[in-house]
């Protein structure tokens, strides 16, 4: 399988930020992008404390129900006074029950008051992609990245999703949240790892 024989694929995501950012990031790769909705497909369960076991169950959930080629993404923000949480938490931070809806809001919110008594602000983003190409593949491709930078006291920006009003790139100065997505996208953890899994893909062919 390469990047030109890999004419369509299912992405294995509900969250309209993430599609955004990957659907942008393939659009030169003349690869169909068909989104897990469009199957309602409902979301897989995310039970495993790392990122790579969630990503690669959501990629295997989506291939099973459409029989296409399934390319996942599982990410958060780590912070390293907090031992890394938020983690693979970082879109439910909030939640105190697993019946609340999820919110950039208050994920943000709680991010900023457990880290007030901290001096420490360093944290990176991390992201994962899986890439199978069925359900059961027992060789599926798999891409990381990671984008370093500093949690704000207060937010700045009013694009991107998630954490990224409070994150800030420390040598463009801007956060996540105030930079242009084409920017964005070419340094981002996502960015990052999508590339990566472009170039196994062509190594493998």
């Amino acid at each position: 399988m390469n990047a030109t024989t890999l004419q369509k694929l299912v992405i294995a995501s509900g969250n309209q930020g993430k599609l955004k950012e990957i659907q942008q990031l393939l659009q030169t790769s003349n690869i169909e992008v068909l989104l897990q909705s469009q199957f309602n497909i409902a979301e897989a369960e995310e039970p495993h404390c790392t990122f790579i076991e969630n990503a690669l169950a959501k990629a295997r959930h989506a291939s099973l129900h459409t029989g296409l080629p399934a390319l996942a993404d599982d990410s958060g923000i780590c912070v390293d006074a907090l031992q890394g949480l938020p983690g693979v938490h970082s879109a439910r931070y909030a939640c105190a029950l697993s019946s609340d809806t999820k919110s950039d809001a208050a994920n943000n919110e709680k991010l900023l008051q457990t880290l007030q008594q901290h001096t420490d602000r360093n944290a990176h983003y991390y992201c994962v992609m899986v890439l199978v190409k069925y359900a059961e593949d027992p060789q599926p491709i798999i891409a990381e990245g990671i984008w370093q930078g500093e949690i704000l006291t207060a937010a700045r920006g009013t694009g991107g999703f998630g954490y990224d009003p409070l994150f800030l790139d420390v040598a463009l100065g801007k956060t996540g949240a105030e930079l242009p997505i084409e920017i964005k996208n070419h340094i981002s953890h996502r960015g990052q790892a999508l590339q990566q899994l472009l170039q196994k893909i062509k190594v493998l062919s």
